[in-house]
């Protein structure tokens, strides 16, 4: 008779090895399928947080344009005015109190005007004139520097001259003015004042001028502007290049006439 035996640790490493190979394949998938869950789970809150964060950009970005432009803009205002086609000459920095003729000749102008009161600045843009041969025309009165330039959109020239502040109204005063306007609570009975300006020399640096005249006149031929009556030896008759700009920054139109020597 023939004895039969096993050695026990090699059938007990025979066993281990078979139940390795009898875990079913499912169970090592969903260890798979676990980690990477978690994985995907962190990148989901990754991605949410870059969403979150977008969105905020969004919203403070939105913020800031609806205060710099749409409030900005709703103090733009286009407006239009009849005037008597009448010449007044007015002296700088003096009240005026200009009788009206009774017969005139009707003429209406029309501007876009946005005032920045905390500036303290007033930004004009006159188009092409429908009814005379004025000129087009881009204007800044700075309150705080206290100076006018007008930008000749026709010649692409620009002129820079001391605020007349007789004329023209503070940015509060304005804004009130056409308010008023708008409301039609108050509709003045126009007229044009008169002034003529000679240009007396070239200005090579504008980055002085401050923003708005800078933002106006940078890259541009600029010039300086002083009244004609205060020059010495100019004759009114003297023929002279000159062309104007016609604006509203009060309850009457101002005509700049702009000549060259």
């Amino acid at each position: 008779m023939v004895k039969v035996s096993f050695n026990t640790a090699l059938a007990q490493k025979d066993v281990k090895k078979d139940a390795e190979t009898l875990i079913p394949a499912e169970d090592k998938d969903a260890e798979a399928a676990l980690i990477v869950h978690q994985q995907s789970r962190a990148w989901c809150w990754c991605m949410c947080l870059g969403l979150a964060l977008m969105l905020s950009g969004v919203v403070v970005g939105g913020a800031y344009l609806y205060r710099y432009y749409i409030v900005e803009e709703g103090q733009v205002f286009v407006c239009g005015v009849n005037y008597r086609e009448e010449d007044f000459m007015v002296p700088d920095e003096e009240e005026m109190e200009v009788p009206l003729p009774n017969k005139y000749f009707l003429r209406q102008m029309e501007e876009r005007v946005r005032i920045l009161e905390r500036e303290q600045v007033e930004l004009i843009n006159v188009p092409v004139p429908e009814f005379d041969d004025g000129d087009p025309a881009d204007i800044v009165h700075d309150f705080q520097r206290r100076l006018t330039a007008y930008l000749d959109l026709s010649l692409n020239k620009c002129y820079v001259m001391p605020l007349n502040t007789s004329i023209v109204m503070p940015p509060r005063d304005l804004l009130e003015l056409l308010i008023n306007f708008r409301a039609g609570t108050y509709l003045p009975q126009s007229y044009l004042v008169h002034e003529e300006m000679i240009v007396t020399e070239r200005l090579e640096q504008v980055d002085q001028l401050g923003y708005f005249i800078y933002n106006l006149c940078q890259g541009k031929e600029t010039f300086k502007l002083q009244r004609r009556d205060r020059i010495l030896g100019m004759q009114k008759r003297e023929a002279l290049n000159c062309h104007k700009i016609r604006h509203f920054v009060n309850t009457f139109v101002m005509e700049t006439l702009i000549c060259e020597p």
